[in-house]
């Protein structure tokens, strides 16, 4: 039973705000404060309601955990992480950062050290929820290779799905061999099949390969270990160019102009952020011709870039880095009445073909230029002022970069080192370098 103290203040709370008695007693300001009061009340329950809502839509960790835990116990998986997950219980999932029900991101511990769990989910079935059901749809991720694969079939399978997907570069046996050598989680120079099977569901995720590619780039967060489809990295301090994001289900009432301010507000010194910028160009480079061809980023977010708490800057979340092949194999014979027909993924968009109907296979707007898009307001703002006019031109020039003339590449060169040369000189011999 509710103490009658507390039910009397419930009831004072509740119903004499709206009463006569108390507006005729009360000056007019008073009733106004009560009535801002409750329409506070309202927001703050309504902004709660629709947390808990998205946390529960967008966070299913526990079902992650459980399938591929129930996946490793009957042998279908293997991986460095599987022990420590299932058995040991020394890798923990902690925090939910998941944007989609269907990819799973939470921050965490292995062993005391602060790491990035990230698991991809099936969308579950119409009228079946069910944790059985996730498990019978996540059991067709782990149907290749087959009982009977030779080592050499299987290195046959990695070598012509690479070629696939990154095009006939000379280092592809190299990448093979890299990921024969993760695969062997027990380091007997033998690939079990559950081990194959494991390595197989991860190439299937664009952010796995990029990882392995670019392992030994100081901008990609490092690969930690694995289980089944379940991949570990360290976790970047800052995940994001910005501290403050407004929840989607915010976004209305917060004016884009106030966020904005807010984070320019919150955001670190200009020398640090132009350090960070140095190691996003630096990144761009990385991706642009390396050695495994060419990736774009098809969603040029903030929110994909992050830095550590020296302001090293490292990308967050990759899995909108796309290879060029693999964009271009989408937009290949693709129908189209406008460009907006020719997009893979956010903005990674081509032009259409409108006397054929067909879109082209080349993107308009490369990588660097997207980068500057998001930099005139990340960079300008807070910039010395005998910098701020030339650092202005250079980013506008950077903007206009096209991707669809074939001397692109030179000038795409020489504006990214200018850029670059242009903010390390202001910062060099200084604490900030």
């Amino acid at each position: 039973m509710m103490p009658r103290g507390l039910r009397r203040l419930v009831h004072l709370v509740l119903f004499c705000p709206m009463s006569k008695g108390l507006q005729s007693r009360l000056p007019a300001l008073k009733v106004k404060y009560l009535l801002l009061a409750w329409l506070g009340i309202l927001v703050a329950s309504w902004v709660l309601y629709m947390q808990y809502a998205s946390y529960s839509e967008l966070c299913r960790g526990h079902v992650c955990h459980m399938v591929i835990c129930d996946h490793y116990r009957r042998g279908i998986i293997s991986g460095s992480s599987c022990k420590a997950l299932c058995e040991e219980r020394s890798l923990t999932l902690q925090r939910c950062m998941s944007t989609s029900s269907t990819h799973q991101v939470y921050s965490g511990l292995w062993k005391d050290r602060p790491v990035v769990i990230k698991c991809g989910l099936e969308e579950p079935l119409k009228g079946d929820g069910a944790p059985d059901s996730v498990l019978r749809q996540e059991i067709t991720l782990f149907d290749k290779p087959t009982r009977g694969t030779s080592m050499d079939e299987f290195r046959e399978m990695l070598h012509s799905f690479l070629k696939s997907n990154l095009g006939e570069q000379p280092s592809l046996t190299t990448l093979v061999g890299r990921l024969i050598t993760l695969a062997d989680v027990n380091k007997d120079r033998k690939v079990s099949l559950a081990e194959a099977k494991s390595v197989w569901a991860l190439l299937q995720i664009n952010e796995f390969l990029l990882m392995v590619a670019l392992q030994e780039k100081e901008h990609t967060p490092k690969l930690l270990g694995f289980c089944g489809d379940l991949y570990v990295t360290e976790r970047v301090g800052h995940s994001s160019l910005y501290r403050l994001e407004v929840p989607s289900y915010l976004q209305a009432l917060v004016p884009e102009a106030l966020s904005s301010s807010l984070n320019q507000w919150l955001a670190p010194a200009w020398p640090r952020r132009a350090r960070i910028t140095i190691g996003l160009l630096e990144f761009i480079e990385e991706v642009f011709h390396g050695a495994y061809g060419s990736f774009l980023m098809c969603d040029a977010s903030p929110r994909h870039v992050g830095y550590n708490f020296r302001y090293d800057c490292k990308m967050a979340d990759l899995r909108s880095v796309a290879s060029e092949m693999a964009v271009r194999r989408f937009l290949r014979g693709r129908r189209c009445e406008t460009n907006a027909d020719c997009t893979f993924g956010r903005d990674c968009t081509a032009t259409c073909d409108r006397l054929v109907k067909q879109c082209n296979t080349e993107v308009v707007q490369p990588n660097l230029a997207k980068v500057c898009v998001m930099l005139q307001d990340y960079l300008v703002s807070g910039a010395p002022q005998d910098l701020r006019i030339d650092l202005e031109k250079q980013l506008r020039t950077c903007v206009t970069l096209s991707g669809l003339a074939s001397q692109m590449e030179v000038h795409h060169s020489l504006v990214l080192n200018n850029l670059k040369t242009l903010l390390w000189k202001t910062i060099s011999n200084t604490q900030y370098s």
